[in-house]
Parts: C-alpha cells; sequence; structure tokens
C-alpha cells in the first residue's frame, strides 16, 4: 500500500504562515477597530494601521528567522520563540500607531492585543510543532548514482540526509546504474512503494534504462517526487553543489538565454544610490571617530587599501578601516581566521559591528562594486582557487559588491573548504539573481550587523 503524499519543507512553511497570518489578521481587526476609540477610526488610517501591522510582522519573522523549521521543532524553543517576536511585533505596531497616529486607546481591547496576540501564536506554533511529531514529516528517498558520481556517494547520502542541516529527507535506499542486475532490480522493485522521493545523480540521462524510465514516471504519476541532485541541492541549502557530483558547466548553471530584466537593473540602482547616500554619511561621521580611537588603541594607517579581482577579472582597490597590526602581511598573502593574532583589540571590535567595511562605499561610488554580489578575492588567492575550484571564474561575470548570498548564508572565509562553500552560494546568487533575493541579502544583512554574527 503506497505512503500518503509528505509535505515538503516549503508547504509547511506555507502552512504556518497562514495560521500566523490568520491570528495576526484577527488581532490587528481587534486592535484597529475595537482599541482605537472610534472617533479617531477613518479608511485611511486603518489601511495604514493594517499595513504596518503586516509589514512589522513580515519583517520581524523574516530577519529573527521565525519560519526555521528546525527551530520550530523544538518544543521549549518554539514558545520562548513565539511569545518573544510576537511580543516586540504588538509592541512596534503600538509605537509605531502612536507616533503615526493622533490617537486614543480602549484599555481592554488593546490590553487583550498586546497580551492575547503572543500567546495565541505561542499556542498556535506549539500545537503547529506537535502536530508534526505525529505525521511523517521525513520523506523516504531512493538515491540513484553511476559510476562518476559514486566516488562521492558518502558524502552526497550525507548532504540528502542533513547533517548539519534539517532536509526532511532521509536516503533508505540506494541504486547503482552500474549495476543493474537481476538481483538488484528484484530488490529495487520490492522496495519502490516505499519510497516518497527519487533522486538522480548522474553524469549523463542517456543511459537510464527504460525499464528505470518507465518507474520514475509513474512515481510522477502517483505524485511522489523525482528530482536531480542539483536540483535537491539548490532547493534545499540555496546554493549550487560546486563539488558533489559532476563538473557539468551546463548541469551547475543551466545556461539559458533570458530577456533582459529592466526592472532588476532599475531596483539595483535604486539600491546602490540609495545605501552608498546612506553608508556614505555614516562613513563620512564615523571618520574622526575612528582615527582619535586609532590614535591610542590601534596605532598606524587609518585605511587599509589593498588590489581586488572584481568584474571581468579586472583589477582595482579596495579600502577599508585597518583592523590588524601593520605590516600584518610581510610574510606573504594570508585569509583572516576567526581569532588570528594579526588583528588588534581596537580592530576586533570593528570587525564585529562590521565598521570596517564601510570605507568600501568609496569604490561602490567609483563604480568598482556594487552593495550586493559576490565579495572580490585578491589576484594570488583568485590564481589559487582557480586552479583547484570549477567554475570559480564564473563569479567575476557580475560586479563584486559589499555584501551578498555567500556572507549572509556562511561565515567568515578561512580557508579553502570555506571558499568552496563560498562559491556554492555565489553561483546561486549569480543564477538566481532578482528583487527578491536581493531584498533577503539585505535583511540578512541588517540581521548580521545587528546581532554581530560571523567573525
Amino acid at each position: 500500500m503506497p505512503r500518503p503524499s509528505i509535505l515538503n519543507s516549503i508547504e509547511r512553511k506555507f502552512i504556518l504562515l497562514v495560521g500566523d497570518l490568520l491570528i495576526i489578521v484577527a488581532s490587528l481587526n481587534v486592535f484597529i477597530n475595537h482599541a482605537i476609540d472610534a472617533e479617531f477610526l477613518s479608511i485611511p488610517l486603518k489601511l495604514g494601521v493594517f499595513s504596518i501591522g503586516l509589514i512589522a510582522y513580515l519583517s520581524l519573522s523574516y530577519i529573527l528567522d521565525f519560519f526555521n523549521l528546525e527551530k520550530v521543532a523544538r518544543r521549549r524553543y518554539v514558545l520562548s520563540q513565539s511569545v518573544y517576536i510576537a511580543a516586540l511585533f504588538v509592541f512596534v505596531v503600538f509605537i509605531l500607531t502612536v507616533l503615526f497616529y493622533d490617537v486614543s486607546f480602549w484599555r481592554i481591547p488593546l490590553l487583550y492585543f498586546l497580551i492575547m496576540t503572543p500567546l495565541e501564536i505561542a499556542l498556535w506554533r506549539f500545537l503547529f510543532s506537535n502536530i508534526f511529531r505525529i505525521i511523517p514529516v521525513t520523506k523516504n528517498v531512493l538515491y540513484i548514482y553511476d559510476e562518476k558520481t559514486a566516488k562521492n556517494l558518502k558524502e552526497d547520502l550525507n548532504t540528502i540526509n542533513g547533517k548539519e542541516t534539517a532536509t526532511f529527507y532521509k536516503v533508505k535506499l540506494t541504486y547503482s546504474l552500474d549495476k543493474n542486475t537481476l538481483e538488484n532490480k528484484k530488490f529495487f522493485l520490492s522496495a519502490a512503494d516505499k519510497i516518497d522521493a527519487w533522486i538522480i545523480n548522474t553524469k549523463s540521462y542517456n543511459f537510464i534504462p527504460k525499464d528505470l524510465e518507465n518507474m520514475l514516471l509513474q512515481s510522477m504519476i502517483n505524485g511522489k517526487e523525482v528530482i536531480s541532485f542539483t536540483s535537491f541541492y539548490e532547493n534545499t541549502y540555496e546554493a549550487m553543489p560546486i563539488r558533489s557530483h559532476n563538473d557539468s558547466f551546463y548541469e551547475i548553471l543551466q545556461i539559458r538565454n533570458k530577456k533582459i530584466r529592466y526592472l532588476q537593473q532599475v531596483f539595483s540602482f535604486g539600491i546602490n544610490f540609495s545605501l552608498a547616500v546612506l553608508l556614505g554619511f555614516i562613513f563620512v561621521l564615523s571618520v574622526p571617530f575612528v582615527f582619535i580611537l586609532n590614535l591610542f588603541f590601534n596605532r598606524g594607517p587609518l585605511f587599509y587599501v589593498q588590489k581586488r579581482i572584481g568584474q571581468y577579472g579586472k583589477e582595482f582597490k579596495i579600502y577599508k578601516f585597518r583592523s590588524m597590526v601593520v605590516d600584518a602581511e610581510k610574510s606573504g598573502a594570508k585569509m583572516a581566521t576567526k581569532n588570528d593574532s594579526r588583528i588588534t583589540p581596537f580592530g576586533r571590535i570593528l570587525r564585529v559591528f562590521r565598521i570596517d567595511e564601510l570605507p568600501q562605499i568609496i569604490s561602490v561610488i567609483k563604480g568598482d562594486m556594487k552593495f550586493i554580489g559576490p565579495r572580490p578575492e585578491r589576484e594570488v588567492f583568485v590564481n589559487q582557487l582557480n586552479q583547484i575550484l570549477p567554475f570559480y571564474n564564473v563569479r567575476h561575470v557580475i560586479p563584486p559588491g559589499i555584501t551578498g548570498w555567500a556572507q549572509v548564508k556562511y561565515k567568515y572565509g578561512e580557508n579553502l573548504e570555506d571558499s568552496m562553500r563560498k562559491l556554492e552560494y555565489d553561483l546561486y546568487y549569480i543564477k538566481n539573481r532578482s528583487i527578491t533575493l536581493d531584498f533577503r541579502i539585505i535583511f540578512k544583512t541588517v540581521t548580521t550587523v545587528l546581532f554581530s554574527r560571523g567573525v
């Protein structure tokens, strides 16, 4: 008997979001139509407060990672996180309403909005986490591979099962296309009904046996998931699997003609112009303070100038507030590490709050960089990484950025392994660039700076 259809992570997040929004809309209704004195009510006020509420909730949820299913699954954590974020939401809505609108409130409905909203969100999410303890959430996977991809079998299985991240997939069976024996087929056929998803990792799809193709087609008709390893990796990790299974340029990037996205270009220009003005102003204000503190705690030049590789492989100068000792690289170029002894105590403070990055706005104004894009690297490291990592030069097809998808998704790069992981995220960004993804990067960057995440 076939297993019931299992909801994937996107579907579960959608159900969680719908439940949250029903509670938020009901709470905003109480706040707008009952807590605010009717004497002050008008259609513009109602629409304004409702918009403030929705934007505030969605922004806080994204910045504070409220829809992380791994966190939602922890019973104790889900209650505290729900109360904290929902309480922050009602506080923000109340304060912004007071600031933007001259209104008075009825106390009882206002208290109901302020107190009951966090409790309702917490109870709903607690119920949600318990429901999915009963309903199966993990898909049983049949992993199909060939001789070319077998060398990374153990690593690929760990990737699917989720060694560091909950993927909600579990490999139950593996099937080698190069061991297409009668015994293998019999075992394969007897166990196929217990499988919820097929993940295929092969150099070429031209050599998949006809009977296996028919089974894949029938599984799709029966509502089961049939995807390539590349698609699985991209959808789950929001990165490209450059090291995991093959070196096919077309498989990784799926090059295709696209119409010029004028809206994306206009948005990119607007974002870069706005942030250049904002960060330029902050940079100018910060210079005197950093200069004075440097005299006492970080003696030496104020700025650190370095050559980096930008778009189309062209070299340009990048500027930072110096955070390391003078002549930090007198023995040769070296990547910075988490507890790097070359970083001064004051420089460590600059790095924690990303103040050392502010002078890069000079490179943005000069046109060498943009606010969002792959981080530019030095030529010596580019040459080394080009010899080791496939597709590393693809990073240079777009302008480098102060922040990017790799920076908000992965820790500070310290070694080759980190460079490889960051490249996976850079390729994902290059392939999937959009206004939505840029907004996500901006929000995540704000979170990184506010909560001092990373090195």
